[in-house]
Protein backbone atom coordinates (compact mmCIF):
# COMPACT_ATOMS: atom_id res chain seq x y z
CA UNK A 1 0.00 0.00 0.00
CA UNK A 2 1.84 3.10 -0.72
CA UNK A 3 1.56 6.63 0.47
CA UNK A 4 -1.62 7.92 -1.11
CA UNK A 5 -3.66 4.98 0.16
CA UNK A 6 -2.12 5.55 3.76
CA UNK A 7 -3.67 9.34 3.23
CA UNK A 8 -7.07 8.19 2.39
CA UNK A 9 -7.15 6.15 5.32
CA UNK A 10 -6.38 9.11 7.59
CA UNK A 11 -9.67 11.51 5.71
CA UNK A 12 -11.51 8.40 6.00
CA UNK A 13 -10.48 7.53 9.73
CA UNK A 14 -11.44 11.25 10.55
CA UNK A 15 -14.77 11.87 8.60
CA UNK A 16 -15.93 8.55 10.50
CA UNK A 17 -15.12 10.77 14.01
CA UNK A 18 -17.34 13.63 12.83
CA UNK A 19 -19.85 11.34 11.59
CA UNK A 20 -20.19 9.16 14.53
CA UNK A 21 -20.08 12.36 16.77
CA UNK A 22 -22.60 13.77 15.37
CA UNK A 23 -24.82 10.75 15.33
CA UNK A 24 -23.91 10.97 19.15
CA UNK A 25 -24.83 14.80 19.28
CA UNK A 26 -28.25 13.49 17.50
CA UNK A 27 -29.21 10.95 20.20
CA UNK A 28 -30.33 13.77 22.31
CA UNK A 29 -33.09 14.03 20.64
CA UNK A 30 -34.34 10.20 19.97
CA UNK A 31 -34.32 10.34 23.86
CA UNK A 32 -36.18 14.05 24.46
CA UNK A 33 -40.00 13.38 25.32
CA UNK A 34 -39.51 10.56 27.45
CA UNK A 35 -37.98 8.30 24.39
CA UNK A 36 -41.43 9.05 22.41
CA UNK A 37 -41.04 6.86 18.77
CA UNK A 38 -41.10 10.36 17.01
CA UNK A 39 -37.69 11.30 18.07
CA UNK A 40 -36.11 8.40 16.13
CA UNK A 41 -38.33 8.20 13.60
CA UNK A 42 -38.86 11.91 12.69
CA UNK A 43 -35.78 13.63 14.33
CA UNK A 44 -38.92 15.03 16.61
CA UNK A 45 -40.52 17.36 13.96
CA UNK A 46 -37.48 19.52 15.01
CA UNK A 47 -35.57 20.60 11.45
CA UNK A 48 -35.15 23.61 10.07
CA UNK A 49 -35.07 24.94 6.52
CA UNK A 50 -31.66 24.96 5.81
CA UNK A 51 -30.90 21.59 7.29
CA UNK A 52 -34.31 20.29 5.69
CA UNK A 53 -33.75 21.58 2.42
CA UNK A 54 -29.59 20.00 2.37
CA UNK A 55 -31.28 16.33 3.43
CA UNK A 56 -33.96 16.56 0.97
CA UNK A 57 -31.14 17.37 -2.22
CA UNK A 58 -28.63 15.12 -0.50
CA UNK A 59 -31.02 11.85 -0.36
CA UNK A 60 -32.09 12.79 -3.88
CA UNK A 61 -29.09 12.76 -5.47
CA UNK A 62 -26.29 10.41 -4.21
CA UNK A 63 -25.55 6.93 -5.60
CA UNK A 64 -27.15 7.13 -8.33
CA UNK A 65 -26.20 10.90 -9.33
CA UNK A 66 -22.53 10.20 -8.43
CA UNK A 67 -21.74 6.65 -9.77
CA UNK A 68 -25.29 5.79 -11.82
CA UNK A 69 -25.96 8.58 -13.61
CA UNK A 70 -22.24 9.08 -15.10
CA UNK A 71 -22.76 5.57 -16.36
CA UNK A 72 -25.82 5.99 -17.97
CA UNK A 73 -24.69 9.56 -19.25
CA UNK A 74 -21.24 7.24 -20.67
CA UNK A 75 -23.50 4.84 -22.22
CA UNK A 76 -26.89 6.77 -23.51
CA UNK A 77 -25.32 10.15 -23.62
CA UNK A 78 -26.64 13.83 -23.26
CA UNK A 79 -30.11 12.82 -22.88
CA UNK A 80 -29.01 11.70 -19.13
CA UNK A 81 -28.14 15.38 -18.57
CA UNK A 82 -31.72 16.46 -18.73
CA UNK A 83 -33.26 13.86 -17.30
CA UNK A 84 -30.88 14.28 -14.17
CA UNK A 85 -32.15 18.39 -14.34
CA UNK A 86 -35.77 16.83 -14.40
CA UNK A 87 -35.30 16.04 -10.53
CA UNK A 88 -34.21 20.03 -9.58
CA UNK A 89 -37.65 21.26 -10.69
CA UNK A 90 -39.84 18.36 -8.82
CA UNK A 91 -38.03 18.79 -5.59
CA UNK A 92 -38.91 22.33 -5.78
CA UNK A 93 -42.39 21.65 -6.87
CA UNK A 94 -42.55 18.81 -4.05
CA UNK A 95 -41.58 21.38 -1.37
CA UNK A 96 -43.83 24.06 -2.73
CA UNK A 97 -47.11 22.33 -2.90
CA UNK A 98 -47.13 19.25 -1.44
CA UNK A 99 -44.55 19.11 1.63
CA UNK A 100 -46.56 21.30 3.81
CA UNK A 101 -49.59 19.42 3.58
CA UNK A 102 -48.55 16.32 4.12
CA UNK A 103 -46.52 17.91 7.20
CA UNK A 104 -49.36 18.86 9.02
CA UNK A 105 -52.00 16.46 8.18
CA UNK A 106 -49.57 13.78 9.45
CA UNK A 107 -48.75 15.53 12.59
CA UNK A 108 -52.55 15.76 13.40
CA UNK A 109 -52.88 12.32 12.86
CA UNK A 110 -49.61 11.60 14.74
CA UNK A 111 -47.96 9.52 11.89
CA UNK A 112 -43.73 9.07 12.20
CA UNK A 113 -44.02 7.22 8.84
CA UNK A 114 -45.03 7.20 5.13
CA UNK A 115 -47.15 3.70 6.04
CA UNK A 116 -48.93 4.76 9.43
CA UNK A 117 -49.84 7.75 7.17
CA UNK A 118 -51.29 5.95 4.65
CA UNK A 119 -52.78 3.60 7.32
CA UNK A 120 -54.36 6.60 9.57
CA UNK A 121 -55.56 8.23 6.31
CA UNK A 122 -58.10 5.20 5.49
CA UNK A 123 -59.70 4.13 8.43
CA UNK A 124 -59.35 2.69 11.51
CA UNK A 125 -59.28 -1.23 13.02
CA UNK A 126 -58.57 -4.02 10.69
CA UNK A 127 -58.51 -2.83 7.69
CA UNK A 128 -56.15 0.16 8.38
CA UNK A 129 -54.07 -2.37 9.86
CA UNK A 130 -54.09 -4.30 6.72
CA UNK A 131 -53.26 -1.32 4.76
CA UNK A 132 -50.41 -0.45 7.15
CA UNK A 133 -49.18 -3.91 7.17
CA UNK A 134 -48.99 -4.12 3.02
CA UNK A 135 -47.68 -0.99 3.00
CA UNK A 136 -44.87 -1.80 5.10
CA UNK A 137 -43.97 -4.94 3.59
CA UNK A 138 -44.36 -3.30 0.35
CA UNK A 139 -41.71 -0.42 1.54
CA UNK A 140 -39.57 -2.89 3.07
CA UNK A 141 -38.74 -5.35 -0.50
CA UNK A 142 -38.33 -2.68 -2.82
CA UNK A 143 -36.48 -0.35 -0.82
CA UNK A 144 -34.05 -3.37 0.40
CA UNK A 145 -33.42 -3.79 -3.61
CA UNK A 146 -32.82 -0.22 -3.81
CA UNK A 147 -29.91 -0.60 -0.77
CA UNK A 148 -28.51 -3.19 -1.95
CA UNK A 149 -27.77 -1.37 -5.31
CA UNK A 150 -26.28 1.82 -3.16
CA UNK A 151 -24.35 -0.97 -1.00
CA UNK A 152 -22.80 -1.90 -4.07
CA UNK A 153 -21.93 1.37 -4.85
CA UNK A 154 -20.23 2.46 -2.01
CA UNK A 155 -18.21 -1.04 -2.11
CA UNK A 156 -16.91 -0.09 -5.24
CA UNK A 157 -15.62 3.48 -4.42
CA UNK A 158 -14.20 2.30 -0.99
CA UNK A 159 -12.51 -0.29 -2.76
CA UNK A 160 -10.56 1.31 -5.01
CA UNK A 161 -9.79 4.38 -2.70
CA UNK A 162 -8.84 2.19 0.22
CA UNK A 163 -6.85 -0.39 -1.58
CA UNK A 164 -9.80 -3.03 -0.28
CA UNK A 165 -11.28 -6.11 -1.92
CA UNK A 166 -15.09 -4.69 -3.03
CA UNK A 167 -16.69 -6.69 0.10
CA UNK A 168 -14.51 -5.53 2.71
CA UNK A 169 -15.27 -1.72 1.91
CA UNK A 170 -19.00 -2.17 1.50
CA UNK A 171 -18.91 -3.92 5.04
CA UNK A 172 -16.48 -1.06 6.29
CA UNK A 173 -18.61 1.48 4.87
CA UNK A 174 -22.13 0.10 5.76
CA UNK A 175 -20.59 -0.54 9.75
CA UNK A 176 -20.57 3.32 10.16
CA UNK A 177 -23.81 4.03 8.46
CA UNK A 178 -25.34 1.39 10.37
CA UNK A 179 -23.49 3.03 13.95
CA UNK A 180 -24.39 6.62 13.55
CA UNK A 181 -27.72 5.58 12.32
CA UNK A 182 -28.70 3.68 15.66
CA UNK A 183 -27.40 6.65 17.54
CA UNK A 184 -29.14 9.52 16.80
CA UNK A 185 -32.37 7.61 13.68
CA UNK A 186 -33.52 10.41 11.34
CA UNK A 187 -31.83 13.18 13.18
CA UNK A 188 -28.36 11.76 12.87
CA UNK A 189 -29.38 10.47 9.06
CA UNK A 190 -30.33 14.31 8.31
CA UNK A 191 -27.52 16.13 10.01
CA UNK A 192 -24.90 14.00 8.36
CA UNK A 193 -26.74 14.34 5.06
CA UNK A 194 -26.28 18.08 5.69
CA UNK A 195 -22.50 17.68 6.24
CA UNK A 196 -22.03 15.79 3.54
CA UNK A 197 -23.92 18.00 1.00
CA UNK A 198 -21.74 20.24 1.43
CA UNK A 199 -18.79 18.13 0.43
CA UNK A 200 -21.29 17.53 -2.72
CA UNK A 201 -21.24 20.74 -4.22
CA UNK A 202 -17.51 21.20 -3.76
CA UNK A 203 -16.90 18.10 -5.77
CA UNK A 204 -19.51 19.02 -7.65
CA UNK A 205 -17.62 22.38 -8.71
CA UNK A 206 -14.50 20.95 -8.77
CA UNK A 207 -15.50 17.96 -11.55
CA UNK A 208 -17.15 21.24 -13.74
CA UNK A 209 -13.78 23.18 -13.79
CA UNK A 210 -11.83 19.93 -14.65
CA UNK A 211 -14.20 19.04 -17.15
CA UNK A 212 -14.54 22.18 -19.38
CA UNK A 213 -11.22 23.40 -18.66
CA UNK A 214 -9.84 19.91 -20.72
CA UNK A 215 -12.50 20.21 -22.96
CA UNK A 216 -15.03 23.65 -23.63
CA UNK A 217 -18.40 22.48 -24.18
CA UNK A 218 -18.29 23.32 -27.71
CA UNK A 219 -15.59 20.96 -28.28
CA UNK A 220 -17.51 18.13 -26.17
CA UNK A 221 -20.51 18.50 -28.67
CA UNK A 222 -18.56 18.34 -31.45
CA UNK A 223 -16.53 15.68 -30.23
CA UNK A 224 -19.16 13.53 -28.82
CA UNK A 225 -20.86 13.49 -31.81
CA UNK A 226 -17.90 12.50 -34.07
CA UNK A 227 -18.33 9.17 -31.82
CA UNK A 228 -21.56 8.44 -31.90
CA UNK A 229 -24.64 11.53 -33.04
CA UNK A 230 -27.16 9.73 -30.88
CA UNK A 231 -25.21 11.05 -27.75
CA UNK A 232 -25.99 14.20 -28.44
CA UNK A 233 -29.28 14.09 -30.71
CA UNK A 234 -30.44 11.00 -29.59
CA UNK A 235 -33.77 9.31 -32.12
CA UNK A 236 -35.04 7.99 -28.66
CA UNK A 237 -35.38 8.69 -25.15
CA UNK A 238 -33.55 5.64 -23.88
CA UNK A 239 -33.41 4.36 -21.14
CA UNK A 240 -36.27 6.50 -20.06
CA UNK A 241 -38.39 5.50 -22.98
CA UNK A 242 -39.08 4.70 -26.65
CA UNK A 243 -39.97 8.48 -27.80
CA UNK A 244 -37.96 11.11 -28.31
CA UNK A 245 -40.06 13.15 -25.73
CA UNK A 246 -40.06 10.52 -22.97
CA UNK A 247 -37.47 11.61 -21.18
CA UNK A 248 -39.64 14.32 -20.18
CA UNK A 249 -41.66 12.10 -18.10
CA UNK A 250 -38.97 12.08 -15.70
CA UNK A 251 -40.65 15.26 -14.32
CA UNK A 252 -43.84 14.33 -13.17
CA UNK A 253 -41.62 11.02 -12.05
CA UNK A 254 -39.19 12.85 -10.06
CA UNK A 255 -42.04 14.44 -8.55
CA UNK A 256 -43.72 11.11 -7.42
CA UNK A 257 -40.19 10.42 -5.90
CA UNK A 258 -40.08 13.16 -3.88
CA UNK A 259 -43.39 13.37 -2.79
CA UNK A 260 -44.27 9.67 -2.04
CA UNK A 261 -41.20 7.42 -1.47
CA UNK A 262 -41.26 6.91 2.12
CA UNK A 263 -37.20 7.53 2.65
CA UNK A 264 -37.75 11.27 1.10
CA UNK A 265 -41.41 12.24 2.03
CA UNK A 266 -40.33 11.40 5.84
CA UNK A 267 -38.44 14.43 5.58
CA UNK A 268 -41.86 16.94 5.01
CA UNK A 269 -43.03 14.72 8.38
CA UNK A 270 -39.56 16.00 10.28
CA UNK A 271 -39.57 19.51 9.81
CA UNK A 272 -40.61 21.97 12.79
CA UNK A 273 -44.05 23.22 12.75
CA UNK A 274 -43.43 26.95 11.89
CA UNK A 275 -40.79 26.07 9.09
CA UNK A 276 -41.91 28.08 5.74
CA UNK A 277 -41.71 26.04 2.70
CA UNK A 278 -40.79 28.73 0.50
CA UNK A 279 -37.20 29.37 2.18
CA UNK A 280 -36.99 25.18 2.01
CA UNK A 281 -37.27 25.54 -1.58
CA UNK A 282 -34.60 28.46 -1.99
CA UNK A 283 -32.31 26.50 -0.62
CA UNK A 284 -33.54 23.21 -2.31
CA UNK A 285 -33.40 24.89 -5.74
CA UNK A 286 -29.50 26.03 -6.04
CA UNK A 287 -28.80 22.67 -4.16
CA UNK A 288 -30.15 20.69 -6.72
CA UNK A 289 -29.18 22.46 -10.00
CA UNK A 290 -25.44 22.34 -8.89
CA UNK A 291 -25.77 18.44 -8.74
CA UNK A 292 -27.73 17.86 -11.71
CA UNK A 293 -24.38 18.84 -13.95
CA UNK A 294 -22.33 15.17 -12.63
CA UNK A 295 -23.22 13.49 -15.40
CA UNK A 296 -21.15 15.71 -17.15
CA UNK A 297 -18.25 12.82 -15.95
CA UNK A 298 -19.56 10.34 -18.38
CA UNK A 299 -19.82 12.32 -21.86
CA UNK A 300 -16.17 13.44 -20.57
CA UNK A 301 -15.20 9.72 -20.25
CA UNK A 302 -16.50 8.78 -23.18
CA UNK A 303 -14.51 11.27 -25.23
CA UNK A 304 -11.32 10.27 -23.13
CA UNK A 305 -11.59 6.29 -22.78
CA UNK A 306 -14.29 5.16 -24.58
CA UNK A 307 -13.64 1.22 -24.37
CA UNK A 308 -14.57 1.17 -20.65
CA UNK A 309 -15.78 -2.30 -20.30
CA UNK A 310 -18.13 -1.25 -17.86
CA UNK A 311 -20.55 2.42 -17.83
CA UNK A 312 -20.49 2.52 -14.07
CA UNK A 313 -16.93 2.21 -13.85
CA UNK A 314 -17.11 6.04 -15.65
CA UNK A 315 -16.98 7.85 -12.04
CA UNK A 316 -13.66 5.96 -10.63
CA UNK A 317 -11.50 5.57 -13.67
CA UNK A 318 -11.85 9.27 -14.19
CA UNK A 319 -10.97 10.57 -9.74
CA UNK A 320 -8.13 8.06 -10.86
CA UNK A 321 -6.89 8.90 -13.98
CA UNK A 322 -7.58 12.85 -14.36
CA UNK A 323 -6.94 14.24 -10.97
CA UNK A 324 -4.54 14.99 -8.62
CA UNK A 325 -4.83 11.96 -6.49
CA UNK A 326 -5.06 14.13 -2.80
CA UNK A 327 -7.84 15.55 -4.67
CA UNK A 328 -9.14 12.96 -6.32
CA UNK A 329 -9.13 11.51 -3.02
CA UNK A 330 -11.30 14.38 -1.40
CA UNK A 331 -13.65 14.21 -4.02
CA UNK A 332 -13.75 10.34 -3.74
CA UNK A 333 -14.70 10.75 0.30
CA UNK A 334 -17.31 13.40 -1.09
CA UNK A 335 -18.63 11.19 -3.11
CA UNK A 336 -18.69 8.57 -1.05
CA UNK A 337 -20.76 11.04 1.14
CA UNK A 338 -23.47 11.32 -1.48
CA UNK A 339 -24.22 7.39 -1.65
CA UNK A 340 -24.43 7.30 2.39
CA UNK A 341 -26.60 9.90 2.27
CA UNK A 342 -28.98 7.81 0.69
CA UNK A 343 -27.99 4.58 1.91
CA UNK A 344 -28.42 6.11 5.93
CA UNK A 345 -31.85 7.48 4.67
CA UNK A 346 -33.02 4.05 3.35
CA UNK A 347 -31.94 1.84 5.77
CA UNK A 348 -33.25 3.69 8.85
CA UNK A 349 -37.04 3.89 6.38
CA UNK A 350 -36.68 -0.15 6.41
CA UNK A 351 -35.92 -0.22 9.46
CA UNK A 352 -39.12 2.04 10.39
CA UNK A 353 -41.37 0.07 8.56
CA UNK A 354 -39.89 -2.99 9.92
CA UNK A 355 -39.68 -2.19 13.52
CA UNK A 356 -42.57 0.33 13.92
CA UNK A 357 -45.07 -0.17 11.14
CA UNK A 358 -45.33 -4.12 10.96
CA UNK A 359 -44.80 -3.91 14.67
CA UNK A 360 -48.13 -2.03 14.77
CA UNK A 361 -50.01 -3.55 11.92
CA UNK A 362 -49.56 -7.12 13.95
CA UNK A 363 -49.02 -5.82 17.36
CA UNK A 364 -51.10 -2.67 17.62
CA UNK A 365 -51.09 -2.27 21.70
CA UNK A 366 -48.71 0.18 23.05
CA UNK A 367 -45.31 -1.06 24.58
CA UNK A 368 -43.12 0.37 26.81
CA UNK A 369 -41.01 3.60 24.69
CA UNK A 370 -37.79 1.94 25.57
CA UNK A 371 -38.15 -1.31 24.35
CA UNK A 372 -39.34 0.28 21.05
CA UNK A 373 -36.74 2.12 20.72
CA UNK A 374 -34.08 -0.90 21.48
CA UNK A 375 -36.26 -2.49 18.59
CA UNK A 376 -35.70 0.31 16.30
CA UNK A 377 -32.32 0.03 16.66
CA UNK A 378 -31.81 -3.23 16.75
CA UNK A 379 -33.92 -3.22 13.41
CA UNK A 380 -31.28 -0.40 11.36
CA UNK A 381 -28.33 -3.24 12.96
CA UNK A 382 -30.30 -6.11 11.25
CA UNK A 383 -31.13 -4.53 7.97
CA UNK A 384 -28.03 -3.37 7.17
CA UNK A 385 -26.05 -6.29 7.44
CA UNK A 386 -28.64 -8.10 5.36
CA UNK A 387 -29.06 -5.58 2.65
CA UNK A 388 -24.58 -6.13 2.72
CA UNK A 389 -25.82 -9.68 2.00
CA UNK A 390 -27.72 -8.97 -0.57
CA UNK A 391 -24.76 -7.20 -2.64
CA UNK A 392 -22.49 -10.21 -1.75
CA UNK A 393 -24.81 -12.69 -3.44
CA UNK A 394 -26.59 -10.78 -5.96
CA UNK A 395 -25.27 -11.27 -9.97
CA UNK A 396 -23.99 -8.15 -11.43
CA UNK A 397 -26.26 -5.72 -12.39
CA UNK A 398 -26.93 -1.93 -13.82
CA UNK A 399 -26.76 0.30 -10.56
CA UNK A 400 -29.03 2.45 -12.10
CA UNK A 401 -31.53 0.58 -13.29
CA UNK A 402 -31.58 -1.20 -9.77
CA UNK A 403 -32.51 1.63 -7.90
CA UNK A 404 -35.38 2.55 -10.79
CA UNK A 405 -37.11 -0.83 -10.12
CA UNK A 406 -36.84 -0.48 -6.07
CA UNK A 407 -38.23 3.25 -6.09
CA UNK A 408 -40.41 3.67 -9.49
CA UNK A 409 -42.04 0.87 -8.31
CA UNK A 410 -42.82 1.67 -4.89
CA UNK A 411 -43.92 5.01 -5.87
CA UNK A 412 -46.06 3.27 -8.57
CA UNK A 413 -47.58 1.33 -5.45
CA UNK A 414 -48.09 4.38 -3.04
CA UNK A 415 -48.87 7.22 -5.32
CA UNK A 416 -52.99 6.42 -4.95
CA UNK A 417 -52.95 6.28 -0.76
CA UNK A 418 -50.02 9.22 -0.54
CA UNK A 419 -50.68 11.47 -3.66
CA UNK A 420 -53.99 10.70 -4.78
CA UNK A 421 -55.31 11.06 -1.34
CA UNK A 422 -54.38 15.20 -1.08
CA UNK A 423 -56.79 15.59 -3.57
CA UNK A 424 -59.87 13.01 -3.27
CA UNK A 425 -59.56 10.53 -0.14
CA UNK A 426 -60.51 7.06 -0.82
CA UNK A 427 -60.89 3.90 0.95
CA UNK A 428 -58.68 0.84 2.73
CA UNK A 429 -60.60 -1.54 -0.23
CA UNK A 430 -58.95 1.36 -2.97
CA UNK A 431 -55.83 2.11 -1.30
CA UNK A 432 -55.32 -2.23 -1.33
CA UNK A 433 -55.80 -2.14 -4.82
CA UNK A 434 -53.99 0.83 -5.61
CA UNK A 435 -50.90 -0.74 -3.90
CA UNK A 436 -50.90 -4.26 -5.54
CA UNK A 437 -51.68 -2.81 -8.72
CA UNK A 438 -49.31 -0.40 -8.95
CA UNK A 439 -46.03 -2.40 -7.42
CA UNK A 440 -47.35 -5.65 -10.22
CA UNK A 441 -47.67 -3.15 -13.21
CA UNK A 442 -44.81 -1.39 -12.53
CA UNK A 443 -42.56 -4.48 -11.83
CA UNK A 444 -43.67 -6.15 -15.00
CA UNK A 445 -43.14 -3.61 -17.17
CA UNK A 446 -39.24 -2.79 -15.81
CA UNK A 447 -38.27 -6.73 -15.77
CA UNK A 448 -39.90 -8.12 -18.37
CA UNK A 449 -40.59 -5.65 -20.60
CA UNK A 450 -38.61 -2.89 -23.03
CA UNK A 451 -41.23 -0.06 -21.82
CA UNK A 452 -38.19 2.56 -20.38
CA UNK A 453 -37.17 3.54 -17.12
CA UNK A 454 -39.79 5.96 -16.56
CA UNK A 455 -42.68 5.11 -18.42
CA UNK A 456 -42.82 1.60 -16.38
CA UNK A 457 -43.19 3.49 -12.96
CA UNK A 458 -45.48 5.99 -14.68
CA UNK A 459 -47.64 3.54 -16.38
CA UNK A 460 -48.10 1.86 -12.53
CA UNK A 461 -48.50 5.20 -10.84
CA UNK A 462 -51.89 5.65 -13.57
CA UNK A 463 -52.98 2.26 -12.88
CA UNK A 464 -52.43 2.82 -8.55
CA UNK A 465 -54.58 5.81 -9.33
CA UNK A 466 -57.42 4.25 -11.27
CA UNK A 467 -57.41 1.27 -8.79
CA UNK A 468 -57.44 3.82 -5.78
CA UNK A 469 -60.81 5.77 -7.66
CA UNK A 470 -62.68 3.15 -8.96
CA UNK A 471 -62.09 0.21 -6.28
CA UNK A 472 -63.17 3.30 -3.57
CA UNK A 473 -66.58 4.05 -5.54
CA UNK A 474 -67.28 0.54 -6.03
CA UNK A 475 -66.95 -0.27 -2.20
CA UNK A 476 -68.37 2.57 -0.36
CA UNK A 477 -71.25 0.53 1.20
CA UNK A 478 -68.51 -2.13 2.01
CA UNK A 479 -66.55 0.10 3.38
CA UNK A 480 -69.19 1.95 5.51
CA UNK A 481 -70.39 -1.52 6.65
CA UNK A 482 -67.33 -2.18 8.09
CA UNK A 483 -66.37 1.28 9.77
CA UNK A 484 -70.11 0.90 11.50
CA UNK A 485 -69.17 -2.93 12.77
Amino acid sequence: MDTIPYINWLIMAASFVVLIWLGWKSSKTVHANNDDESGFLVAGRSLGPFVGAATIVATGYSGWGFMGSPGVAYQYGAIELLGNFMFAPAMVIAVLFFARFLARRAETLGSNTIPEYAAQLHGTGGMARLVHGVAALVTIVLLLVFLTSQIKAVGILAAGWLDLPQAWGATLMIAIIILYTMLGGLTAVAWTDTLMLMGMLIAAVIICVQVFSDIPLGQMIADLKAIDPALVNPATSDPYGPGRGSVFLVLPYALMFSAVLPYMAVRFLAFRPDVKFSVVAMWTAPFACILSLIPIVGLYMRIKMPELAEADQAMPVYLETFLHPVLGGFITLCILFAMQSTANSLLHTVSSAASHDLRLALFPTHENPRTVLLINRVAVAAFGLFGLGMMLYTPPFFLSWLGILGTGTLLAALVGPVFVSAFWRGNAYGALAAMVGGFCTSGYLLIWTDAGWVVGPLVGCAISTALYVGVSLATVGLAARHANA
